[in-house]
């Protein structure tokens, strides 16, 4: 079982000053023969550039830590990632860290994982209805909020906007908190008449060609005649700005996103969308790879926040988003390291 106990005025590697500790059980390193810590890292998938870039930064600092990685990646595929990390529990890994495809279905692996004495930390997407030990993120709720309030700020002094929503896949639970999110900022507009959907959807799997067919139905069901689209992150930004652009609408209609993928910093200094959300994904791997290589070598940790996965409350570690539009991109994405300007501003407007 988890040990879980509040903390007053306890300072860690992660400036966390209250929360709570735990810690689980486990053979560590030593008793398995290795001199160095082993991570398990189960990816969802490695076909979008955001994962890779989570995976390389995940691997090079846990080698800072003096531990290594073994990575497996499912692709999308529930039934490949439960063998996964079965293949992880086997090879005898210290801690076992998962980006789930879909959260509810991987409970089974974290019961799996700690029926061998594994810790699990649950990245970027929350694992439920499991006793998981630890959630590292973003504030997806905050995500969501950010991307409503870009759209809310444009909504007129007299008449409406018109809005289509994507929402993202639905065995993701962070699509709902997105949603959730979005929904704190616009529910109150659209009850009061300043906001009306005209459409909305979910993207199976987050693909960029069922965000084009959802806003391709938009587009059928009510016309050119909308002002905005709330697209949940800039994979689906990129399916609903396809469709605009084969309409002639592109840069006529607001486009949100978010993880500051290079096709949407692109997008945005060009014109067809209008902002994303920029997640540091250097601070997240860096900060669970540390995570990681403590819960592997039975260090406490310090978790200030805790959020429901349907089970229990589960120590988690939230970072801070940004949000980037043409404006600001340069003191953000490009400051921070993470888009080359040369890459970001090629062939420009």
């Amino acid at each position: 079982m988890n040990l879980r106990i509040l903390l007053v005025l306890v300072s860690c590697a992660l400036s966390v000053t209250t929360g709570l500790v735990l810690s689980r059980g486990g053979s560590g390193p030593a008793a398995s023969g290795r001199s160095r810590p082993l991570i398990g890292l189960s990816m969802d998938t490695l076909k979008e550039e955001r994962w890779l870039t989570d995976r390389d930064l995940f691997i090079k600092r846990a080698a800072e830590l003096g531990a290594d990685v073994q990575v497996q990646a499912a692709n999308g595929d529930d039934t490949r990632q439960i063998t996964d990390v079965q293949t992880l529990i086997t090879s005898k890994v210290d801690t076992l860290v998962i980006i789930p495809h879909n959260g509810e279905a991987m409970a089974k692996a974290v019961t799996m994982a700690h029926e061998a004495g594994i810790p699990v930390l649950s990245y970027d997407r929350l694992i439920t209805g499991c006793d998981l030990d630890l959630y590292m993120t973003f504030d997806n709720v905050k995500v969501g909020e950010m991307q409503a309030k870009f759209i809310a700020d444009k909504v007129p002094a007299t008449g409406k906007l018109r809005l289509v929503r994507i929402y993202g896949a639905r065995t993701d639970n962070n699509a709902k908190l997105f949603k959730q999110g979005q929904d704190n900022v616009l529910q109150p507009l659209i009850t009061a008449g300043k906001v009306e959907v005209l459409h909305e959807d979910w993207a199976d799997d987050w693909k960029p060609e069922n965000a084009k067919k959802i806003t391709n139905a938009a587009i059928t069901k009510s016309g050119p005649n909308f002002d905005a689209i709330l697209a949940s992150n800039d994979g689906t930004a990129g399916g609903a700005v396809q469709a605009l652009t084969e309409e002639g609408l592109a840069g006529k209609v607001l486009v949100t996103g978010q993880d500051a993928d290079l096709a949407g910093c692109q997008r945005i200094v060009n014109g067809t969308q209008a902002m994303t959300v920029y997640k540091p994904v250097k601070n997240l791997a860096n900060s669970a790879a540390e995570v990681a290589v403590k819960m592997a070598t039975h260090r406490p940790l310090i978790a200030k926040s805790a959020i429901n996965n349907g089970k229990t409350d589960v120590p988690s570690i939230l970072l801070d988003i940004i949000a980037v539009t043409k404006d600001n991109m340069r003191e953000t994405v490009v400051k921070d390291g993470f888009r080359a300007e040369a890459d970001v501003y090629q062939g420009s407007k």
